[in-house]
Parts: structure tokens; C-alpha cells; sequence
């Protein structure tokens, strides 16, 4: 009996020690309890990741510097019309082509410069008789560095026969093209930015007739470059005004690859918005049904730098009477119609100045950045959202497994009226786990696609994700949709519960083992 005392009196010396023990190894046995079975799964899974992995890229043509488009075809009548209303030239080409060869031809080629190549973005190509003809493809023909000359390679859907003519509708985005003069400016100074070109539309092929069009935000235009009137086929003095649209032109014909430089200065006191990156990723679940999406952003601002240091006081004065700003102050989101739980972060955390309103017919989001956003100033934030699976997923049952119609904006991002251009724009769509026989469609140029798997909390095979990448693109493009069909067998809704359940049971038996272990100091010793 004196030794059964001394051992109680050891453990109620020291209250609670093999108490806090069993608590501390209970809980440590739960975490290592999940580790072991995640880990367990995705090395079952690793093998099926790699081979899921599949990645494609834009198919490109690499040619000697010293190729030139042969010379199937001639330009008839071309008009070009360049857009400067953004913060980005839309250019815009109509053109009447004949081909001129004995043979039916179908490979159209249109040069830009030597570096200019890739800031093109958003270039396609259609019929402007029948815009609803399909099939017209455009692609990249690389040359070789040392060439001056790049092209894009047009292909018609079918070939045009010889002595026949076809009217073709090309557009595409210049982005960086605007450039600040002067590069530095006061803070509540007036901005002007030059836009250079050639007066004559840049073709492989002779063109019998052609002029070009400009089109500006503002009647300020202190410099534009004029041409002697002998030049002009009408004999006039270019450009010719009418408002805000300067015309240059026409001209008589010109042969393959003549150029003159021009140029205009006009008045833009708005912010040149640049999104080196976006990322989109938009997480379908069936179990919430919803879909949960967050857009990341990086911007730069490509306006002109301030040439002193900035001031609170005086940009706070001018707040009172808000007069045009180079600065990017604010920022406006038009969501999906019924998103809600809208948050607006950046790299310091949550940002307090935004706006959320949503009701039946629109939903917006309105950020204010931390600071305001001056030349080669940058921002990067993030954005998220969720709005309602059942209004944007149709389900089309099947034999085995029942099929699924996923319909969603490509990207959103700000819609400004300055325009945004994008340099890199990377879209995941995460679908719930088991889904397979994964296909989409876009009409947003991609460069590359990827089929992989996404694993979070409480996954075991992972979900399929498919990653799109689309370079050069502008904020017209916002409006676009994807469309992702997928297969979801039946068994997969069970995953989820299964992997839980498994996962409690183990947990629940571990811990039934450790509370049964003798954790104590001393031995317990029997009596007699």
C-alpha cells in the first residue's frame, strides 16, 4: 500500500502531464493520419498525372530570310482604317484581291516589320460578303532573324480560282504602339502620344488602288505628318480632315513592299493600361454548385513618367473638380450576371475602397487602387468572385456517365474606356474530380493548351484542369466565351464522401490505439 501511495503521489505531484501527453499525441496522430492517406493517394495517381499531362502549341512555319510570298494574287481596291480612340490602334483592312496566277491559290501573306510581329494581337480574317463563311485560319510564318520582313499567313477555305476576285476583312491590335511625347510631364498636365506608320498599307502584293484612315479621340493634334499633293491620286494634299478622321489617299498603284512613313501627335490625357499577366481560374464544384472564380492581375502603367515627385496635396485638390488624368484611379468590373462574395485584394491585403453592386439585370465591381497608378507606375491585385453553377452548366445525360455543357466568359478583367491590352493571359478551369473525354472551344487566338491535374484539400485522384494561353490580347476580347463539354461518371459524385468517411474511420482508429497506450512516466504496478 506505501508503494501504490507513492506512485499516486508521483502523478498528482505533476497534475495533467500524461494528460497533455495523450492530447498532444492524439492530435499529432490525426494530422499524420490525413498526411498518410493524401500521400497514399497521390502516389497511386502520380503515373495517371503524367499521362494525362498533354500540351499543344501554335504550328508555325520557319522560312530563309530571303523568302517572298510568291506573287499569286494583287490588291484591287484596299482601305485601311486605324482605330486610336483606345489606348491601342484597331486596325482594320478591307481589301479587294484577285488572283492573278493560272492556278486556284489559298495562302494569303500579310508583312509587318521586324519586331512588330509580336505585338500583333486579335488578328482573324473573313469574307466581308459572307461573314458567316467559315474556315479562314491565320498563323505566324517565322523567318529567319536577319530578315526585316515577318508575315502572317492567311488561308482562305478554299482555294480562289484564277481571274477571280475575293473581298477580305483583317483585323488586328497593335499593342505598345502608342508612345508618350514628351516622355515626362507634370501631374496635371495635358498627355500627347505618337502613333508612326506608313501612309502606304504594307503588302506582299501590288495594289492597284488603296488609302488609309485615321481616326483620333480629340480634334488636339498639334503634329501630323503631310504629303505633297502629287502624290495622291486625286491630286489633293494628305491628310484630308473632316473632324477627327484624317484620310490619306488614295493612291495609285504602288508595287509589293512600298512604304512611306508618316506619323501623329495627338492629345490622350487617359492611362496607356498594360496587363503583363493575367490569371483567371474559374473552379467548377457540383457538390456546392458553384462556380468560384478569381482573376489575378499585374498592370503597368505605359503613360508618360512624372518629371517631379508626386503630390498628395495637389492630387487631392484636384479630386474637387476631376479633370482628365494620365493616372489609372479607378478600376470597373462587369461580372457574370448573379455574382456575389466579390473581394478585392492586393499584395498588402484587403483593399476597403470598392464598390459591389449586384441586382437582376447587371453586376458590378468598382476598385479604387491603393494609390493612384501614374506613368511606369504598377499595380497587382487580385479579384474573386462566385456566381451560380446551375446558370451557366447544362447537363446532357448519357449511357455510362452523364455529360456536361460548361459555358464562361474566356476572361473579365476592368473594362475601361481607354482600353486595356494584355500581354500574357493564362485561363485554368479546374472541373470537379473524375472528369474526362475533356474538349473546348474559343474563338480567343491561343498559343498553347494544357491538360493536367489540380489537387486541393481533402482530393485523392485530383481534379482536371485544362490551362489556355492566349498572348497579345485587349480587353474586346472580354466578352468572348469557352465552351467545355466534359464526362462526369456516376460513381465519381462518391469520391468526395468515400475519401472522408476513410479518412474519419482511420482517424478514429488510431486514436482508439493511442488512448490505449500507457503514456505514463512509471509503469503502473499492481497491487498486491
Amino acid at each position: 500500500m506505501d508503494d501504490l501511495h507513492v506512485t499516486s503521489g508521483a502523478h498528482s505531484g505533476l497534475p495533467g502531464i500524461g494528460c497533455r501527453r495523450r492530447r498532444r499525441l492524439l492530435l499529432h496522430v490525426h494530422v499524420t493520419a490525413m498526411r498518410l492517406l493524401q500521400w497514399a493517394w497521390l502516389g497511386l495517381t502520380s503515373l495517371a498525372a503524367a499521362a494525362d499531362t498533354n500540351t499543344t502549341h501554335e504550328s508555325r512555319n520557319i522560312l530563309p530570310a530571303t523568302f517572298k510570298p510568291p506573287p499569286h494574287f494583287r490588291n484591287v481596291n484596299l482601305v485601311r482604317n486605324i482605330n486610336l480612340e483606345k489606348s491601342y490602334p484597331r486596325e482594320t483592312i478591307n481589301v479587294v484581291v484577285e488572283n492573278v496566277d493560272a492556278q486556284p491559290q489559298r495562302e494569303y501573306y500579310l508583312p509587318f516589320e521586324q519586331g512588330t510581329l509580336g505585338r500583333i494581337g486579335g488578328l482573324e480574317a473573313k469574307d466581308k460578303k459572307e461573314p458567316e463563311r467559315i474556315g479562314f485560319t491565320a498563323e505566324i510564318v517565322e523567318v529567319d532573324p536577319y530578315s526585316a520582313t515577318e508575315y502572317y499567313k492567311i488561308t482562305f477555305p478554299s482555294a480562289l480560282p484564277s481571274k477571280e476576285q475575293i473581298t477580305l476583312q483583317i483585323t488586328y491590335y497593335v499593342l505598345s504602339a502608342l508612345e508618350p511625347l514628351p516622355a515626362h510631364i507634370g501631374q496635371l498636365d495635358k498627355q500627347y502620344v505618337l502613333h508612326s506608320f506608313s501612309a502606304y498599307v504594307p503588302s506582299a502584293y501590288t495594289t492597284l488602288k488603296q488609302k488609309t484612315k485615321l481616326k483620333l479621340p480629340t480634334v488636339d493634334v498639334p503634329d501630323v505628318t503631310t504629303l505633297p499633293a502629287d502624290l495622291n491620286a486625286e491630286g489633293k494634299e494628305d491628310p484630308q480632315k473632316q473632324g477627327t478622321t484624317f484620310t490619306y489617299g488614295p493612291y495609285g498603284e504602288r508595287e509589293a513592299g512600298a512604304t512611306q512613313e508618316a506619323s501623329v501627335r495627338y492629345e490622350f490625357t487617359r492611362p496607356l493600361t498594360h496587363g503583363k499577366l493575367l490569371e483567371r481560374d474559374v473552379e467548377v464544384s457540383h457538390w456546392g454548385g458553384n462556380i468560384a472564380t478569381e482573376e489575378r492581375h499585374w498592370l503597368t502603367n505605359r503613360a508618360a513618367a512624372l518629371k517631379n515627385q508626386f503630390s498628395r496635396v495637389q492630387y487631392q485638390q484636384s479630386a474637387y473638380y476631376n479633370p482628365p488624368t494620365h493616372a489609372l484611379k479607378d478600376l470597373r468590373f462587369p461580372l457574370t450576371l448573379g455574382s456575389v462574395d466579390a473581394y478585392f485584394t492586393d499584395d498588402v491585403g484587403n483593399v476597403s475602397t470598392s464598390r459591389f453592386r449586384t441586382n437582376s439585370r447587371e453586376s458590378n465591381l468598382e476598385l479604387k487602387p491603393r494609390y493612384p497608378v501614374f506613368g511606369n507606375w504598377n499595380y497587382s491585385f487580385k479579384v474573386g468572385w462566385n456566381i451560380d453553377l446551375n446558370n451557366y452548366l447544362r447537363h446532357v445525360k448519357g449511357g455510362g456517365s452523364d455529360s456536361y455543357i460548361l459555358n464562361v466568359p474566356f476572361f473579365e478583367g476592368p473594362k475601361q474606356a481607354e482600353g486595356v491590352e494584355y500581354e500574357r493571359v493564362v485561363t485554368r478551369i479546374i472541373l470537379p474530380e473524375g472528369a474526362d473525354n475533356v474538349r473546348f472551344q474559343t474563338s480567343v487566338p491561343l498559343v498553347s493548351n494544357t491538360t493536367s491535374l489540380h489537387r486541393t484539400f481533402m482530393d485523392t485522384m485530383g481534379r482536371t484542369t485544362i490551362t489556355l494561353t492566349a498572348l497579345n490580347v485587349v480587353d474586346e476580347f472580354r466578352d468572348r466565351d469557352l465552351l467545355v463539354t466534359y464526362d462526369l461518371p456516376f460513381s465519381a459524385r462518391f469520391t468526395k464522401p468515400l475519401t472522408i468517411s476513410a479518412g474519419m474511420l482511420v482517424v478514429f482508429a488510431l486514436s482508439w490505439v493511442v488512448g490505449n497506450l500507457d503514456v505514463s512516466i512509471g509503469g503502473k504496478k499492481k497491487t498486491a
